[in-house]
């Protein structure tokens, strides 16, 4: 007899086979003579119950221990419910306790706590259905940006954490040194990074975007999908210090084709979600937002609005809507005027193309007009921003002529720029903020809610 999952059992034929499962306890009734535990393993969203009566071996002192949030493992016959609510349930032959569980202290105690509650015990919060539901929707979508890629024939590539220089050439990133910070040591007044041990000052990635364009300069289509890290001293719901990536890159590649893939992209990963998670799909439209299948269902079968940045703001300016940022051509667009686009005006995913180039990054190609760049960003109803990328500047003198406009050293992009020179390509890419994208399907608001241990800033607690 192997061990199985309650996922497994469930979809069996209740036919008298004796089975054995491991997982914790939900609930417990008591009766005089007989009771009812509710078994989950983390494999599924439903508990299995089981019936423990008097011919279960040691059955008074192991009905006392067996309490909320202790661990056990059953061995019984499985039958068909004579109860209503499930098809089958394992009437136990023995129980084993693992672990038990105080319940003057375990906290989970109650069927419905607080996200705030829950963050504050992090360790805890998988075995509740919420988080326990995201966590199998957040494994499939992780399956499902695989299968996308691997299917197109792309490489998938693991790009360095540890980073020379800035992507977004914004300056926020997480230093990394070995240097004594208790006596830093300085050459003419500055930190003298020819001690440190990369000789150089590096940081923790904010993309792996950089490092892909070399490979895509060489294998033609690659994915990325790792960590990567900001030091923004912001502490609100849509902000993480760490949270993952995927950045596809890809050679002979316009804006119009990278548009294209970003639409199969997210239409592919919500599709999955709905084929593949049902049970716990249904559950955050039941209980977290009730328009939430519909909204991915017109995701899939909706063709996406395409229009320019100077598109967006005349039809945002028209609209008539009390925005608490004005809208204004040269400002970036705000998560409201996001909202509003694919909310009120196409009620459907929107890819914004064309921005003003002073509030894009250094290596987005420049228009002819020399005003805007080959950016997109697709926004997704209720959400917001899902996706940015662009069409990258693959002319060396154009791009060098941006670094330095912007203030960064050519010095340190000294590799970027040779690509430039030898065999250089039109290429482009984008990147997919996970975290998001497991926010947009499961219709949960925080962004703490859909990583497993959250980095905030003033908080690494777990």
């Amino acid at each position: 007899m192997n061990d199985q999952s309650i996922k497994t059992i469930l979809s069996l034929s209740p036919q008298g086979q004796t089975v054995r499962v491991c997982g914790w306890v939900r609930t417990k009734r008591e009766s005089k003579t007989f009771s009812f535990l509710e078994i989950n393993d983390g494999s599924c969203l439903r508990n299995i119950q089981v019936v423990v009566d008097e011919k279960t071996p040691d059955y008074k002192n192991v009905l006392n221990r067996l309490t909320t949030g202790a661990s056990v493992e059953v061995t019984g016959v499985l039958a068909a419910s004579q109860g209503g609510g499930q098809a089958s349930e394992i009437q136990a032959a023995a129980i084993v306790i693992h672990g038990p569980a105080d319940p003057q202290t375990y906290p989970l105690q109650k069927k419905h706590h607080s996200f705030e509650f829950l963050r504050e015990i992090a360790h805890l919060r998988p075995r509740t259905n919420t988080l326990g539901a995201m966590a199998r929707i957040r494994n499939a979508l992780s399956m499902a940006v695989h299968q996308f890629f691997q299917e197109r024939g792309f490489i998938y590539l693991h790009t360095p954490v540890i980073a020379g220089s800035d992507c977004e050439g914004a300056g926020e990133m997480f230093q990394v040194t070995t240097l004594p910070l208790e006596n830093i040591p300085r050459q003419h007044g500055q930190v003298d990074y020819s001690q440190d041990f990369f000789k150089k000052k590096t940081g923790l990635t904010v993309s792996g975007q950089l490092e892909g364009e070399i490979y895509a300069c060489a294998l033609g289509r690659i994915y990325t999908f790792g960590p990567t890290f900001r030091a923004e001293h912001s502490d609100t719901s849509r902000h993480l210090a760490e949270f993952w990536m995927v950045e596809p890159e890809m050679a002979f590649c316009d804006i119009h084709q990278n548009m294209d893939m970003a639409e199969a992209f997210v239409k592919y990963i919500c599709k999955y979600v709905l084929d593949h998670c049902q049970e716990d799909m249904f559950f955050f439209n039941r209980w977290v937002d009730t328009h939430l299948l519909d909204t991915l269902e017109n995701v899939v079968q909706a063709e996406f609005v395409r229009i320019t940045y100077s598109e967006a703001v005349q039809q945002l300016e028209k609209s008539g809507a009390a925005f608490e940022y004005p809208v204004s051509w040269g400002k970036d667009l705000q998560s409201e005027h996001e909202k509003h686009l694919t909310e009120h005006i196409f009620r459907k995913p929107v890819m914004v193309t064309d921005y003003p180039k002073q509030i894009k990054a250094f290596y987005m190609k420049m228009n002819q007009d020399g005003k805007t760049v080959r950016a997109l960003d697709l926004h997704v109803p209720r959400l917001g921003e899902i996706i940015g990328g662009s069409e990258r500047e693959n002319d060396y003198d154009l791009l060098q002529a941006r670094i330095l406009e912007l203030g960064l050293n050519p010095a340190d992009y000294w590799w970027y720029l040779d690509l430039r020179r030898y065999g250089s390509v039109p290429h482009s890419g984008f990147g997919l903020g996970f975290e998001r994208a497991v926010q947009f399907v499961t219709g949960l608001q925080n962004i703490r809610d859909v990583i497993p241990f959250p980095r905030t800033y003033g908080s690494a607690e777990f």
